[in-house]
């Protein structure tokens, strides 16, 4: 597959398989500088696509050309389909151990107070399956969570803090021999402590503008450095318990079983999805002349960064840039760059990799053997490309 430039991209809508761009609007394509080339992965299956359905989509990681995923690229996903709220009929209940219970139309919601936080997630189903284009980035507008129950007085005995969304299904739960049918809201919950804690926000805009129905309008729960499943959209119930919450998608449907070594023993232990494990991945490279440029993003629950790291082959780890713009926000994903100088023509394979502060390094897939689970998938993810 030959080099591209801007014009043939647009004219072929880069041309693999099903993820045909043909028809979008020019915005959405990588930004070239006049005479880069896009080199083309070669890695990429003729049958995978980026609108799953009408409620499930991915992003095209190769179109993310700055710090924000506009509001109709964002990867979407749900279990319960898509609720219909009027934003003008909506009230927020607070309920439970509170000294005040509460019901807050979004106008209300403002006065209490406005803040913004950058902030990338990723579904905890993301993975090389999925060209890690389950996430995306954005700029959130909303109130503070602690504000909120701050409002409602939260009881000395109140140690969860539950959040049910307008979204509901059909569910079996199943308790030893016995199966019962009943219906469930989508819920999710944090501690008391991490409920008050200065990054949880109750959000209603995306970069700017209000929530699409997708990013569950009219408000949404956000837990900045949480995988996606912990951000309950279409947010109708804030619940305060003195006992632990033990719905599906806490409890049972998001957890990951792992094998780790403790004393010299491989011992099993299943733990809840919640704080996002540092990940990054290549989304595209260009070419002018004689050197290419590999782009990238990385994930993670704001951990600072030590380094990001490329590899060519099976040369040395070696040092990229990471983008000032993005690096100052510690929520916000984290782009880099590297530069490959003459590479050569023919296949290369290309690697990403991210260390934190704590020295916590992005393993290898092999270094994951002994995760059994699907989710939580941060491994390495080599790219194939072809230079003409």
């Amino acid at each position: 597959m030959a080099n591209r430039t801007r014009r043939d991209v647009l004219k072929t809508g880069l041309a693999v398989g099903a993820w045909s761009m043909v028809g979008l609007p020019e915005w959405t394509l990588p930004a070239l500088a006049q005479g880069d080339e896009v080199v083309p992965f070669t890695d990429i299956p003729d049958n995978f696509v980026t609108n799953v359905s009408a409620t499930n989509r991915f992003l095209d990681i190769r179109t993310i050309d700055g710090p924000f995923t506009p509001k109709d690229l964002w990867f979407t996903t749900q279990h319960y389909g898509h609720p219909a709220v009027d934003p003008a009929a909506f009230r927020l209940k607070v309920t439970g151990l509170v000294d005040k219970p509460l019901s807050l139309s979004l106008d209300d919601l403002r006065k209490l107070g406005s803040s913004e936080i950058w902030f990338g997630f990723e579904c905890s189903g993301n993975s090389a399956r999925r060209l890690q284009g389950l996430s995306s980035n954005a700029r959130w507008t909303g109130v503070p969570l602690r504000a909120v129950l701050n409002a409602a007085g939260v009881k000395a005995d109140g140690h969860e803090v539950v959040f049910f969304g307008a979204d509901k299904g059909p569910e079996e739960v199943e308790f030893r021999t016995q199966k019962f049918s009943v219906e469930q809201q989508y819920g999710r919950s944090l501690t008391r402590e991490q409920a008050m804690g200065p990054d949880p926000m109750l959000a209603w805009a995306l970069n700017g503008e209000p929530l699409t129905v997708h990013q569950g309008a009219p408000l949404r729960l956000l837990v900045p450095g949480w995988y996606g499943v912990a951000n309950v959209k279409w947010l109708a119930n804030i619940h305060v318990q003195q006992e632990r919450y033990l719905g599906k998608y806490q409890a049972r449907w998001y957890r990951t079983l792992r094998g780790e070594m403790i004393d010299g023993e491989l011992k099993w232990t299943e733990r809840a999805v919640t704080r996002m494990n540092v990940k990054s991945a290549i989304a595209r490279v260009t070419r002018r002349g004689s050197t290419a440029t590999v782009h990238g993003f990385v994930l993670h629950d704001g951990t600072p960064l030590r380094s990001v790291e490329v590899k060519v082959d099976d040369g040395p780890w070696q040092p990229a840039a990471l983008d000032p713009v993005t690096a100052k926000h510690k929520y916000s994903w984290k782009l880099f760059t590297y530069t490959w100088n003459n590479p050569t023509p023919g296949e290369h394979t290309l690697i990403s990799r991210a260390t934190d502060v704590n020295g916590v390094v992005q393993p290898t897939a092999q270094e994951l053997e002994h995760k059994k689970t699907f989710l939580e998938d941060n491994s390495q993810m080599a790219r194939k490309v072809r230079i003409g």
